[in-house]
């Protein structure tokens, strides 16, 4: 919990069709105040075309990959939000802040570095590996689980 944050978010109520409320956290100001991380994304046509020629293709989604990225301690003060219960703030990254895409594809690309320019892809949270042949395939594959671990 903190006590006098220097940034405070708003939170927005938000209607379910289900009669259920989602609740979100308003960081429109936090991100026009934040500086751009200009970390370059692959070109997906590239990504695409980088798959001709190979038999084997599987394709996978980390969705909300980003959420199990720890925030930097300096930063977690920034996403704070009040509530009646008190004042928080979230401890990894979340959707909605500038820069969770870039640092994602940071992270991938240095976890996956010696994989990328052989049998892995990674765009963002949507990785490809893609062999040859099945037998390739199956162990191209445990190498990738074995880095994921």
């Amino acid at each position: 919990m903190v006590e006098y944050p220097q940034w405070l978010s708003n939170v927005v109520l938000i209607p379910k069709n289900d009669d259920k409320v989602k609740v979100c956290v308003d960081f429109q100001d936090l991100n026009k105040d934040s500086t751009k991380d200009d970390f370059l994304f692959p070109h997906i046509n590239t990504l695409v075309d980088s798959t001709v020629g190979h038999s084997m293709l599987s394709f996978m989604d980390k969705f909300f990959g980003y959420n199990t990225i720890l925030m930097a301690l300096e930063d977690m003060e920034n996403t704070s939000f009040i509530t009646e219960w008190g004042t928080y703030y979230y401890r990894v990254m979340l959707f909605g802040l500038k820069n969770v895409g870039a640092t994602y594809q940071r992270a991938s690309t240095t976890l996956f570095h010696d994989m990328m320019h052989q049998d892995v892809k990674v765009y963002v949270d949507d990785m490809l590996v893609k062999s040859q042949g099945r037998v390739d395939h199956l162990a191209t594959l445990g190498g990738f689980f074995e880095w994921i671990k």
